[in-house]
């Protein structure tokens, strides 16, 4: 029986047929040196995981393993070269039987420089892609080169490994991007989807690394940067279906899947549209402005601040967020327009024109996806590959300083693999020294980087870093803050009050200062006795008179004060108690301290008297005894003299 899960699968999979269309496989060559038959210049896929050379060139020995041809195991060999200034090895694989990226980690481990996977037909070159979920574990940790060879050349090249001829070929990234002049146009197709899986985390994970040298590249115009996100849209027939409602806005015209992939709980699909829909708008207002580069701090700090599975994937968390960027939240609501609406939204509509390939691009239809000039980027989702990537979009001589120092970047990681002659801080000081100016910005000057500050102490939250910048309470006159960093930050501990009173109420009367910080909590606020109130905001005196909480005995006399009262008895001989609330007479009250007084006299006397009568006799029992230790020494007691006596007797017999 179909159930309304599988129903949903259905119109999920409508859908993204729905938006297949032109896929290009984006291609390097591959350059045969030797043996001399097969010299010549060939195509190959770029594989989408590990780290491609793009602008560069890496030349290698092509070795065909007796065993383990299709890498699916671990290999037993090692393919790492052991010589100082050797060519590395690439291994050839075939294709099949397990994962492309299983292939390629098994062949990184036994120390290969690169893969060239042989296909299994005779077939187009196809993208050789990760998989969604299962075998993900070592996917971000793949860093050498793969690509697709076709069955043809694949075969070639075995035939002379086999032979033990020397196979000597040359990967070449060169011109697997365009680079027409000084300024690269790259976009990045991403979703604010954060319960993905690793796709998601991956493009999160870039997003935090890469956000500071995107904002520099963007500020000094080096770059134009567009973020995009795919939409689908529902089959009319399935407009008015349950599934359809739930995971569409505008009547179905654009939809997204399920988060979790449950259609009973969590968040929708339309949960998803929405949320990027804000992105696309927050972007659209922030380039309108002149600063573009304030997206990525919006999508940073949405991520940290209004995740799902803390529940706060929210308009009203996503609002927070943009007013702490200062962005025009009139202008975002207006570009985000009624997502219940029957009606196309322009803004959405025209992400799904741009999902349609022109040019030498093809369809997105991969999530996440990198273009530059107007080429999809393969490989992995790393700062140091995709920086690479961007750099070789410059046109020659016209790349800025920090791709120039960035080329340090692949010095460092064949120093780790290699020898770890240089550590890779070290380098990145060296970068810092070399190219200061185009490495760092301090993004805390502007707009306080859309963190917490407290302008009555001049306290802020921004801490300025290398990748950008981070919202974290401040330590301030040995005070630590303690707060989310973005819109609130109290001082916490000892010392507390002595920032700001804490946060805390304060206020002084006639010279009298009052306040409802205390030194004795690390945290928080109270109203003191005598007062009620937040502690925060407000503290009011209590009228003790009126409330009938004090001052209740006969004939008392209450009086209102500040954060007290005052009390008198209706006669002057009487005197009154505060803690007894009750007044008692000013004699009786003499008469019983001078008794109290004279018995604790006496008491003292009397225990004088015992203590040294109890000292005198322990004295004298001691000295008697001394007395007596002393003269055994000299003159035998009777006792002693009669034992001794008897023990000469005795020694008499035994002569």
């Amino acid at each position: 029986m179909m159930g309304p899960a599988w129903c949903a699968v259905l119109v999920l999979l409508a859908t993204a047929g729905s938006a297949l269309g032109r896929f290009v496989v984006e291609k390097n060559s591959v350059s045969v040196t030797s043996p001399e038959a097969l010299k010549g210049k060939y195509e190959c896929a770029i594989g989408n995981f590990g780290v491609p050379q793009y602008g560069g060139t890496l030349q290698g020995w092509v070795v065909y393993p007796k065993n383990n041809r299709d890498a699916c195991k671990e290999f037993e060999t090692s393919f790492k070269s052991h010589k100082s200034g050797e060519r590395p090895n690439f291994v050839l694989i075939d294709r099949g039987e397990c994962f492309f990226t299983t292939k390629a980690w098994n062949a990184q481990l036994a120390g290969a420089a690169a893969i060239l996977v042989v296909d299994s037909k005779d077939e187009p070159l196809i993208t050789m892609d990760n998989p969604e979920d299962t075998g993900t574990s070592h996917m971000e940790n793949i860093t050498i080169p793969s690509v697709l060879i076709t069955k043809k050349l694949g075969e070639d090249l075995k035939k002379s490994a086999e032979n033990d001829e020397m196979v000597s070929v040359l990967l070449d990234w060169r011109e697997s991007l365009p680079h027409p002049d000084e300024r690269v146009e790259y976009e990045f197709w991403t979703n604010s989807n954060d319960e993905c899986g690793p796709k998601c985390d991956m493009q999160m994970d870039f997003v935090k690394s890469f956000r500071g040298t995107a904002q520099v590249l963007e500020q000094k115009g080096y770059t134009q940067f567009t973020p995009h996100y795919i939409t689908w849209y529902c089959p009319e027939a399935f407009v008015v279906s349950k599934q359809c409602k739930s995971q569409c806005i505008n009547h179905g015209r654009y939809c997204a899947p399920d988060p979790e992939q449950d259609f009973s709980k969590g968040y929708d699909g339309k949960d998803v549209v929405v949320q990027n829909l804000h992105q696309v708008c927050v972007f659209k207002v922030a380039n309108d402005s002149g600063k573009p580069w304030l997206w990525w701090d919006y999508v940073h700090d949405f991520a940290i601040r209004c995740p799902m599975k803390e529940k706060k994937y929210t308009h009203e968390c996503a609002t927070q967020v943009i007013k702490s960027l200062g962005l025009d939240l009139e202008k975002i609501d207006n570009c985000i327009g009624d997502p219940e609406a029957d009606e196309e939204n322009p803004i959405l509509k025209a992400e799904q024109d741009a999902q349609i390939g022109h040019g030498k691009r093809g369809d997105v239809t991969i999530l996440p996806t990198l273009v530059v000039n107007n080429r999809q980027y393969r490989g992995k989702l790393d700062k140091g590959a995709v920086l690479k990537a961007i750099c070789s979009g410059f046109e020659e001589t016209t790349e800025p300083a920090i791709c120039l120092s960035d080329g340090l970047y692949t010095f460092s990681f064949y120093c780790r693999n290699v020898s770890q002659i240089m550590s890779y801080g070290a380098l990145r000081f060296l970068i810092f020294l070399l190219f200061p100016v185009d490495v760092q910005t301090n993004e805390c000057l502007e707009n306080n980087g859309g963190c917490w500050f407290d302008k009555a102490n001049n306290v802020t939250a921004c801490k300025d870093t290398f990748r950008g910048r981070v919202c974290e309470c401040p330590i301030v006159k040995g005070v630590k803050f303690a707060g989310d960093g973005y819109t609130n930050c109290e001082a916490s501990g000892i010392g507390r009050c002595e920032i700001n009173n804490g946060g805390c109420w304060k206020d002084t009367k006639d010279g009298k200062t009052i306040s409802a910080c205390s030194h004795e909590e690390s945290k928080g606020c109270k109203c003191p006795v005598g007062f009620t109130g937040d502690g925060v905001k407000s503290c009011e005196d209590i009228d003790e008179c009126k409330t009938r909480t004090a001052c209740q005995c006969s004939g008392c006399s209450c009086q209102n004060t500040w954060g007290s009262y005052e009390c008198s008895c209706g006669n002057t001989n009487m005197l009154y108690m505060r803690e007894q609330d009750t007044c008692i007479s000013k004699q009786a009250a003499s008469s019983v301290g001078w008794s109290f007084m004279w018995v604790i006299f006496f008491g003292l006397v009397f225990a004088g008297v015992g203590a040294y009568a109890v000292y005198k006799y322990r004295l004298r029992s001691y000295m008697d005894s001394e007395i007596r230790a002393i003269m055994a020494q000299y003159m035998p007691l009777d006792s002693q003299e009669g034992a001794n006596q008897q023990h000469v007797a005795h020694a008499g017999d035994d002569i």
